[in-house]
């Protein structure tokens, strides 16, 4: 299996898994976490132009879902837990990640298509 092949498939793997993982976006967490990773690394891989917005895309899930651990140790949010609604903002990065990663990832797979091999638009980037 050639390197384009290998990337293209992870890519696909990654975004499956980042729709799948959407099905229950606590649980579904670590599955959206891992498809953004597979995603980003296949950008990587094929050096394509969007691979600096996959890359942002898995950062800000990950520190999301590190907000949404550390908020979940320190007994969650809202009610009686003593801790305000507004430490909620700090997940915020975890969905605009995901939706991030989608996007990107649309616009990676329609140039693969589009092109048949790897847009190379920006190798600087």
């Amino acid at each position: 299996m050639n390197k384009l092949m290998l990337s293209k498939t992870m890519a696909i793997i990654g975004f499956v898994a980042m729709l799948l993982g959407a099905i229950d976006p606590l649980e579904g967490s670590i599955v959206i976490g891992m498809g953004a990773g597979l995603l980003a690394l296949a950008a990587l891989f094929l050096q394509h132009r969007y691979r600096r917005w996959l890359y942002l895309s898995f950062l800000l899930i990950v520190l999301g879902f590190a907000a949404m651990l550390i908020l979940t140790w320190m007994g969650g949010i809202g009610g009686d837990t003593g801790h305000s609604l507004a430490w909620g903002l700090f997940v915020l990065p975890y969905p605009v990640g995901w939706v991030m990663g989608l996007v990107a990832g649309v616009l990676m797979f329609r140039d693969l298509v589009k092109t048949g091999t790897v847009n190379q638009g920006n190798t600087a980037g």
